[in-house]
Protein backbone atom coordinates (compact mmCIF):
# COMPACT_ATOMS: atom_id res chain seq x y z
CA UNK A 1 0.00 0.00 0.00
CA UNK A 2 1.55 3.29 -1.41
CA UNK A 3 1.99 6.19 1.36
CA UNK A 4 -0.20 8.28 -0.70
CA UNK A 5 -3.35 10.19 -0.39
CA UNK A 6 -5.96 9.12 -2.38
CA UNK A 7 -7.61 12.23 -2.89
CA UNK A 8 -4.78 15.09 -2.47
CA UNK A 9 -2.20 12.83 -3.82
CA UNK A 10 -0.10 14.27 -1.10
CA UNK A 11 2.88 11.53 -0.80
CA UNK A 12 6.75 11.27 0.43
CA UNK A 13 9.22 13.93 0.27
CA UNK A 14 12.67 13.62 0.65
CA UNK A 15 15.04 16.16 2.55
CA UNK A 16 18.05 16.48 4.71
CA UNK A 17 18.63 15.57 8.88
CA UNK A 18 21.44 18.70 8.99
CA UNK A 19 23.56 17.87 12.51
CA UNK A 20 24.82 20.44 14.70
CA UNK A 21 28.33 20.26 13.19
CA UNK A 22 26.13 20.36 9.46
CA UNK A 23 26.54 17.26 8.39
CA UNK A 24 23.39 16.72 6.12
CA UNK A 25 22.14 12.98 5.78
CA UNK A 26 19.08 12.17 3.35
CA UNK A 27 15.64 11.20 5.43
CA UNK A 28 12.37 10.88 4.46
CA UNK A 29 8.94 13.11 5.43
CA UNK A 30 5.82 10.41 5.43
CA UNK A 31 2.47 12.28 5.24
CA UNK A 32 0.17 11.91 8.20
CA UNK A 33 -2.42 9.23 6.31
CA UNK A 34 -5.50 8.32 8.16
CA UNK A 35 -8.10 6.10 7.29
CA UNK A 36 -11.38 7.74 7.28
CA UNK A 37 -14.95 7.34 6.62
CA UNK A 38 -16.51 10.49 5.62
CA UNK A 39 -20.48 10.97 4.70
CA UNK A 40 -21.91 12.15 1.46
CA UNK A 41 -24.43 13.53 1.18
CA UNK A 42 -25.14 13.13 -2.65
CA UNK A 43 -24.19 9.54 -2.51
CA UNK A 44 -26.43 8.96 1.03
CA UNK A 45 -23.69 6.50 2.42
CA UNK A 46 -20.10 7.05 4.39
CA UNK A 47 -16.86 6.55 1.82
CA UNK A 48 -13.96 4.60 3.24
CA UNK A 49 -10.70 6.58 2.17
CA UNK A 50 -7.57 6.25 3.41
CA UNK A 51 -5.88 10.25 3.93
CA UNK A 52 -4.02 13.34 5.03
CA UNK A 53 -4.93 14.95 8.17
CA UNK A 54 -4.95 18.57 6.32
CA UNK A 55 -7.09 16.70 3.51
CA UNK A 56 -9.51 16.05 6.41
CA UNK A 57 -9.21 19.71 7.47
CA UNK A 58 -9.73 21.33 4.31
CA UNK A 59 -12.90 19.22 3.56
CA UNK A 60 -14.06 20.06 6.95
CA UNK A 61 -13.98 23.65 6.23
CA UNK A 62 -15.58 23.45 2.80
CA UNK A 63 -17.99 22.14 4.47
CA UNK A 64 -18.09 18.75 4.12
CA UNK A 65 -16.78 15.46 0.89
CA UNK A 66 -19.28 16.39 -1.34
CA UNK A 67 -18.44 20.27 -1.54
CA UNK A 68 -15.05 20.01 -1.48
CA UNK A 69 -15.06 17.60 -4.46
CA UNK A 70 -17.46 19.79 -6.21
CA UNK A 71 -15.41 22.77 -5.68
CA UNK A 72 -11.71 21.13 -6.61
CA UNK A 73 -10.79 21.35 -10.18
CA UNK A 74 -9.67 17.97 -11.53
CA UNK A 75 -6.24 18.61 -11.91
CA UNK A 76 -5.84 18.89 -8.29
CA UNK A 77 -7.48 15.44 -7.94
CA UNK A 78 -6.19 11.98 -7.86
CA UNK A 79 -8.07 9.52 -10.09
CA UNK A 80 -9.81 7.76 -7.25
CA UNK A 81 -10.93 11.57 -6.07
CA UNK A 82 -11.83 12.21 -9.45
CA UNK A 83 -13.99 9.04 -10.18
CA UNK A 84 -15.45 9.89 -6.33
CA UNK A 85 -16.39 13.29 -7.83
CA UNK A 86 -17.56 11.93 -10.82
CA UNK A 87 -20.10 9.77 -8.88
CA UNK A 88 -21.12 12.29 -6.77
CA UNK A 89 -22.10 14.50 -9.91
CA UNK A 90 -24.38 11.52 -10.95
CA UNK A 91 -26.07 10.83 -7.93
CA UNK A 92 -26.81 14.90 -7.46
CA UNK A 93 -28.03 15.17 -11.01
CA UNK A 94 -30.54 12.56 -10.87
CA UNK A 95 -31.60 13.90 -7.26
CA UNK A 96 -32.46 17.01 -8.56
Amino acid sequence: MSRRCSITGKGVMSGNNVSHAHNKTRRRFLPNLQRSSLLSDALGQSVKLRISTSTIRTIEKNGGLDAYLLGTSNRHLTLEGQRLKKRIQRASATAS
